[in-house]
Formats: C-alpha cells, structure tokens, sequence
C-alpha cells in the first residue's frame, strides 16, 4: 500500500507490474462512485493485466477507500486533475490506457478531452462521457437520489450480508459529509459531439443495463470506438462477467499496443 500527495490529498495508490526498467504498457485503473474502491479491480482485472504483462495503476478516487476525502472538491475538472498529477508523481511520461468503470469511465472519458496526450485509449465499462444525457443522469442519481437507492436495493438484494452492507454506510457518510453529490451535476461538460476524445475507444455494456441503447450512437460520434453489449447482463458488468470482461479488456489493450508498435516502425 502507498499514499501519494497528488492535488492537496493524500492518494491511495497501488501498482502492478511496475519493473521500473523494461518499460510496459501503462494501464490505469479507475473505479465507481460511493460504493466502490480500487479493491474491486483486485478482484477482476489488475493481477491478470500484471502477470500478462501490463504495468497496472489503481487508486482510490478522492473520497474514496483509504485516499482523502474533503469536505468540497468533486466536480469533474478536480477528479481531473488528480489523475494528471498522479501520473507525473509516478513519473509516468507516456501515454496511458485508461480503463473506467461507471464513474470511473466517465472520468477517463473527460481525462482524454482534457489531457489527449496523455491518453493512448480509453476503456469504458458501463460508462458514458460527462456530456448533457451524463449530468442529467448524474442529476437524477445524486440529486433526486431515485437512481442511487435504486440501484442500491437491487445489489443488496442480490448480495445480502453484513460485509457487502458495509459499503454503502461508507457511500451514505460521503453523502452526508461532502458536497459530492451537489457538485457532479454541476461539472463541466465536454461538447455534444464528443469531438474532445480523439483516442481510440473501447465501451462495454450490459445488454440490460439502460446505457446499452448508446453503443450504436457512440461508434457513430467516434473517430476510433468499438462498441461490445453482452447479452442478459446488467450495469455490475465486471462483477456478473469478470471473465468475459477481462477477456475483452485483454484483447483490447494488447490490440492496442501491437497497433503502436506497428505506427511507430
């Protein structure tokens, strides 16, 4: 476990497959809001990424897990900045797949439109960019809190007990302690035709899940975005289809590198 002082907070971090000589693909972890940390990459992606040969980051987002977590301070500029200045405090000087789930997609999303020379790809897991349908979304959640306590009912319904319980008392002090959930709304947002991300995309779907009805329309807005929907599966994708996520993630980045590799011959 390391903490690092990025953007005025004290940031959770932990690295995968770092050799600190023979450079490796730089693949960034980023993980949802409220409920959820860099644990749940532990249990998914991160040490297969490692062991297939992947330098992988995880952190805990600002107010998040054991990172810091301030009374203000959660638009998306600032989620912004913490992960540009987390990479230059891990003396990270090339470009980065960024893999984001929920949230965490959003926030690559706006990292690669913010920050285009830092990103070599985005994946997005059951994510859409912070644009209009996003703030309203984001609005709807937070705000009017319809969409947070759907969501988590259904997953305690699902997945009773004392120690899967425990995250959501976490997710509701953060609400009653910070200004999280007046602020994201109020983010600012990237331009409707999603121009501002010019890397590579790859988005991932539950078939169930509300935000499969964008995978056509965002291979449409995109320059360079593969769009997957598995079938029967809801917005917890990478916990109901850890494999076949972890699969497709795999294919992706390695897809990716061989790409760079033959452009830069």
């Amino acid at each position: 476990m390391a903490t690092i002082r990025v953007n005025g907070l004290d940031v959770h971090v932990q690295r995968l497959g770092y050799t600190g000589d023979a450079p490796r693909p730089v693949v960034v972890l980023i993980h949802g809001l409220l409920i959820d940390s860099l644990a749940s990459y532990y249990f998914s992606l991160a040490p297969r990424l490692a062991e297939e040969g992947m330098d992988v980051v995880m952190y805990d987002l600002r107010g998040h897990g054991k990172t810091s977590r301030p009374p203000t301070g959660y638009l998306m500029e600032d989620f912004v900045t913490d992960l540009d200045e987390l990479l230059d405090a891990l003396a990270v000087d090339r470009p980065v797949h960024l893999v984001g789930n929920s949230f965490g997609g959003a926030v690559a999303y706006a990292m690669a439109a913010a920050h285009p020379q830092r990103v070599a790809s985005v994946v997005a897991i059951e994510a859409e960019p912070p644009a209009r349908a996003w703030q309203e979304s984001m609005y709807a959640g937070l705000v009017e809190g319809n969409l947070v306590i759907e969501r988590v009912t259904e997953w305690l319904r699902e997945n009773p007990g004392e120690r899967n319980a425990r995250p959501f008392r976490a997710a509701g002090k953060m609400l009653d302690e910070t200004t999280v959930a007046q602020e994201i709304p109020r983010s600012r947002l990237i331009d409707e035709d999603l121009s501002a991300i010019r890397c590579p995309v790859f988005a991932l779907y539950g078939g169930a899940s509300v935000l499969a009805e964008q995978a056509g329309a965002m291979e449409a807005a995109l320059t360079d975005c593969r769009a997957v929907v598995l079938p029967d599966r809801g917005h917890s994708v990478l916990v109901e289809a850890t494999k076949e996520t972890y699969d497709l993630v795999r294919d992706w980045l390695f897809g990716q590198e061989t790409h760079a590799l033959r452009e830069a011959r």
